[in-house]
């Protein structure tokens, strides 16, 4: 296999730098020297680092787990407590440092940027929709409560896990994540 284009070397080189040192911890020099590209490349794939950004979001949203979410051979509660396992496992595997591109970019920029929050609102917006989808089949099937609509469910227990990787992050805790899981799978969906 051949090297990684130029731009893949940038964007590849930003998902590090970013999850590291945060947007405004990054400069283009730090993410083209982890490239191991000159700086001048940079502005003949991207006009700034925003745009950077929002490729850097598309990367790390397709990197998630998600087609655990739609693995219809496991009934849906334990499809979820699967999904949030396995995104809580990577978090851990990384030092309970990283957290979600998406959770740390919206405290970083969300205020400053009205593409970047655009983004993010959209992509918050599908990651509910996705967790709702799920929800509403475990209502369904009777494994989930049906106290709360399906979006309602989905939007706190998303609001939730966010917050638990900026405790864990924060403690330096992954225990953290275990409350999160005995909360939100043995009483809130219950």
């Amino acid at each position: 296999m051949g090297r990684p284009s130029v731009r893949e070397e940038i964007v590849q080189a930003a998902v590090g730098q970013f999850h590291r040192h945060g947007f405004n911890g990054s400069s283009v020099d730090d993410i083209t020297r982890s490239a191991g590209v000159p700086k001048g490349s940079f502005y003949n794939h991207f006009k700034g680092k925003e745009q950077l950004a929002l490729e850097v979001l598309d990367r790390y949203a397709a990197a998630q787990p998600t087609a655990l979410l739609l693995q219809k051979d496991l009934p849906p509660l334990k499809r979820l407590k699967k999904y949030f396992t396995v995104l809580g496992e990577g978090f851990i595997a990384a030092g309970c440092h990283q957290g979600c591109m998406l959770g740390n970019f919206s405290s970083e920029l969300a205020d400053h940027s009205a593409a970047i929050r655009k983004d993010l609102g959209a992509r918050f917006a599908g990651w509910v929709e996705a967790l709702a989808g799920v929800i509403r089949e475990g209502q369904r099937s009777g494994e989930i409560s049906t106290n709360q609509k399906p979006e309602l469910l989905a939007g706190f227990l998303l609001s939730a896990w966010e917050g638990t990787l900026l405790r864990a992050r924060a403690g330096n805790d992954p225990a953290i994540l275990k409350d999160f899981l005995t909360v939100a799978f043995n009483q809130l969906l219950t």
